[in-house]
């Protein structure tokens, strides 16, 4: 109550001390009103993480979806192409250029489905095998830099959040 009668007081007088003040704008960084837009933020935050990653993938020579591909193919081996542009989301055009990329560094081999002779399957070559088992250790080094701004309550309601974006 003292506290109060003191602040109220020095308002009267005409005097806020640091206390009292209200808290300062924060610095926009120069952005204006487009720092309301959360589709701005999401940008940015991709930026963020797309340069992280290619810093720590820098000495494999891999792209974020050349990763996701083999990881993909290693958990289902004989996996489709059309399975694999379903799953990453990805026109089965984009897939299939990754995928000859993938063949012509000898990380994989089509194959030809025992049930559909249309569909190609893919399985990991040795080379693919050994730069996968590299892509995950730059994973975790990559993930344990994204992770650290945020407690573990935050990463699972960030994921949850953002699958309601892509989902």
């Amino acid at each position: 109550m003292i506290a109060q009668d003191a602040s109220a007081e020095r308002e009267r007088q005409g005097m806020i001390l640091a206390e009292d003040a209200e808290p300062p704008i924060e610095d926009d960084g120069g952005v204006g009103a487009i720092g309301d837009i959360l589709g701005f933020h999401i940008r940015l935050a991709h930026g963020a993480v797309y340069r992280h990653f290619t810093e720590t993938f820098d000495h494999l020579d891999l792209t974020q979806k050349q990763v996701s591909v083999l990881w993909l193919i290693d958990d289902h081996p004989g996996i489709a192409q059309t399975d694999l542009a379903r799953r990453l989301q990805m026109d089965r055009a984009t897939v299939m250029a990754i995928v000859n990329r993938l063949q012509a560094r000898d990380y994989l081999e089509r194959g030809k489905s025992s049930g559909d002779q249309r569909r190609q399957t893919l399985v990991l070559r040795p080379a693919g095998k050994a730069a996968l088992v590299e892509a995950r250790k730059a994973i975790l080094e990559h993930e344990a830099w994204l992770k650290s701004r945020f407690n573990k309550r935050e990463i699972k309601q960030l994921i949850a959040l953002l699958a309601r974006i892509h989902g």
